[in-house]
């Protein structure tokens, strides 16, 4: 059982899980560094990005998977002590995103077009910072170990520049 402050002091299993104690756990690691690669330049590191889930909403199942399995591999380089880094990240998903924003104006008896271009744009980036924070958080309840630290955004403005950049080099 674990005490107030998240230590545990009993080597017994407790008979049901303690959810309280998994958030305290899991910033103590974040805070501890363990998700953040060691820059061993003489070292093979194992670098992923996580496949941007859209901001479309809450996770499913499927995310659920995906973020288990990589967790899995993550862990196991990390564990044979390679350094290891799990990148983060979301998707704007610029079409399905733009559909759920309509939908939800629509809801409130508002139509795209009577908004105009610049608040329509405005409205579909309040909806990221609602559900793409709602997203990272799931993910961390899942105990993904990725380095929060490196968290992208498809429409960041610096990746968007590199994408730009690329396909003009292209």
């Amino acid at each position: 059982a674990a005490s107030e402050n998240g230590v545990f002091t009993s080597p017994e299993i407790a008979k049901t899980f303690d959810f309280t104690s998994e958030e305290g756990i899991y910033n103590w690691w974040e805070s501890q560094g363990y998700f953040r690669p060691n820059l061993d330049r003489g070292s093979d590191p194992f670098v992923i990005s996580m496949p941007p889930p859209n901001v479309t909403g809450s996770l499913h199942m499927g995310h659920a998977m995906f973020v288990t399995l990589e967790d899995i591999m993550v862990r196991y380089h990390r564990m044979k002590g390679r350094p290891t880094l799990w990148l983060p990240g979301t998707d704007h998903a610029g079409i399905a995103t733009q559909l759920v924003v309509e939908k939800m104006l629509a809801s409130e008896g508002i139509k795209r077009v009577e908004l105009g271009r610049d608040e329509f744009v405005n409205r579909v980036w309040e909806w990221k910072e609602k559900y793409g924070g709602t997203i990272t958080n799931q993910i961390k309840r899942l105990g993904a170990s990725c380095d929060w630290n490196r968290e992208h955004f498809t429409l960041d403005e610096q990746l968007s520049r590199k994408a730009f950049f690329y396909l003009v080099e292209l």
